[in-house]
């Protein structure tokens, strides 16, 4: 699993509103996951989650995660980044997740109800997948 900064490949990949999945640990040690919306913000991934979600429950407790990035277009293209959660902001005005669904939807976010958090994950290691080889944006 590499540990060197990201080729630019994969931070063009990272870039695009890809679906993706977040995996966190329970306080017993077993993974929660959950799709969510990212967005590779200058070299860090930023989250963002309603503040009652139990992976922000997790993510306080222990702020190791990983994020499974998978090709929109192709599913056996994928990018997972393990890092942590090195940063976690109440997202007062909205501005967090209304960037996250602009990337998504072209829109600002439509419920403006709930209390929102930003969390944002500096990545340690990837590792890559493309079409049963190993990707590492070196082609």
């Amino acid at each position: 699993m590499p540990t060197s900064a990201l080729p630019h490949e994969l931070q063009a990949f990272l870039a695009q509103p890809n679906p993706s999945v977040i995996a966190t640990l329970t306080p017993e040690g077993e993974p929660h996951s959950a799709a969510t919306w990212y967005l590779w913000d200058g070299g860090r991934v930023l989250v963002n989650m309603a503040a009652t979600r139990k992976r922000l429950e997790h993510m306080r407790r222990d702020p190791h995660v990983s994020l499974t990035v998978l090709d929109r277009d192709v599913w056996y293209r994928q990018l997972t980044v393990r890092g942590r959660v090195t940063e976690i902001a109440g997202d007062d005005g909205l501005e967090g997740i209304d960037r996250l669904a602009r990337h998504y939807t072209g829109e600002s976010y439509a419920r403006r109800e709930d209390p929102r958090v930003n969390a944002w994950i500096e990545v340690e290691s990837w590792y890559g997948w493309a079409g049963g080889a190993p990707w590492t944006g070196s082609r």
